[in-house]
């Protein structure tokens, strides 16, 4: 099968998982390249134990690398503040970038949302594991209603959060709120993370509330669960804790939320866990399987597209 070179920028826990997961299940995608800017980084180690070409003197080094012509889709996975000059890097190189940092840089993609409509992007934005974790929720209630108000809470285990996470807790709230109203078409949308450092260390969970007019609460429900699926295809471990909850509010009783107002309409209130993979750090850690998994099936998508525009002109 014809293959598209892909690389890797950023060598700590989201990049190391996304190597794993490339190694494992290619696809269309062929691991050419994994970057970092520590030489004694485990990633890399592992990179270089796999067969992977490595280089811990970060992007102007991989673009001396001997293959760096073939190569045609390039993973940031690094943080908020440096994506930019990397992105201005890569992309003067005639690079697709996907973007799994909150620099927003490109629009967002949320495979079962929007990932068709923009696999042809020069770069992509994977919001935040709290982002492709729930917009996909918010979304599915938004095809049955309009969704006035969205709020999510992301709890993850303080194990799963490296250095690049930490560094990126407020740039993760704003681009994870922007996201929900832009992707999960909420009119207006707020994102709370939580680090949780309980012992032994807890999975994944996703708290997603909506206001939305009123409507047929098993067309949510359905909506909901197909969604649900969707996500299951490249994120097993993904999956809702019970069934979608409901809370009325009629004109003479209506929800006060801070900020925002008041609001009348169908509370919908969606519990969800994230297992992850275990493919670098443990299956509580679901916010690295599921930023990894997105962006890989992102990556397979623009890949394809690619194969089959060569093949065309072929």
């Amino acid at each position: 099968m014809s293959q598209m070179k892909a690389a890797i920028v950023g060598s700590g826990n989201i990049g190391t998982d996304l190597m794993i997961k490339l190694l494992k299940d290619p696809g269309p995608l062929s691991l050419a390249a994994m970057v970092g800017i520590d030489p004694q980084s485990q990633g890399l180690a592992m990179a270089r134990e796999r067969g992977v070409a490595t280089t811990h003197e970060g992007v102007e080094a991989l673009r001396q690398m001997p293959d760096y012509a073939d190569i045609d889709i390039v993973f940031d996975a690094t943080s908020a503040s440096v994506h930019p000059q990397h992105d201005a890097l890569l992309r003067a190189d005639g690079k697709r970038v996907i973007d799994l940092t909150p620099a927003a840089i490109g629009p967002f993609i949320v495979p079962p949302v929007n990932g068709d409509a923009l696999r042809d992007v020069p770069n992509v934005n994977m919001v935040t594991c709290g982002g492709q974790a729930t917009i996909p929720m918010v979304a599915a209630v938004a095809r049955v209603a309009p969704v006035r108000y969205a709020e999510i809470v992301a709890s993850i285990s303080s194990r799963s959060a490296g250095p690049g996470t930490r560094a990126n807790i407020d740039e993760f709230t704003q681009t994870t709120a922007r996201a929900l109203e832009q992707v999960g078409c909420a009119e207006r949308a707020k994102a709370i993370i939580i680090l949780n450092p309980a012992e032994p260390p807890m999975i994944m969970r996703d708290t997603v509330f909506t206001l939305c007019d009123f409507a047929e609460e098993d067309a949510i429900r359905a909506s909901v669960a197909g969604m649900v699926e969707e996500v299951r295809r490249y994120v097993p471990g993904y999956r809702l804790k019970q069934e979608v909850q409901f809370e009325r509010f009629g004109d003479n009783s209506k929800l006060r939320i801070p900020g925002h107002g008041e609001f009348a309409g169908l509370k919908a209130s969606i519990f969800l866990e994230v297992e992850g993979a275990g493919d670098f750090l443990p299956s509580y850690s679901g916010n690295l399987d599921i930023m990894t998994a997105a962006a890989k099936a992102t990556a397979d998508r623009m890949a394809r597209a690619m194969l089959d525009g060569k093949a065309a002109a072929a």
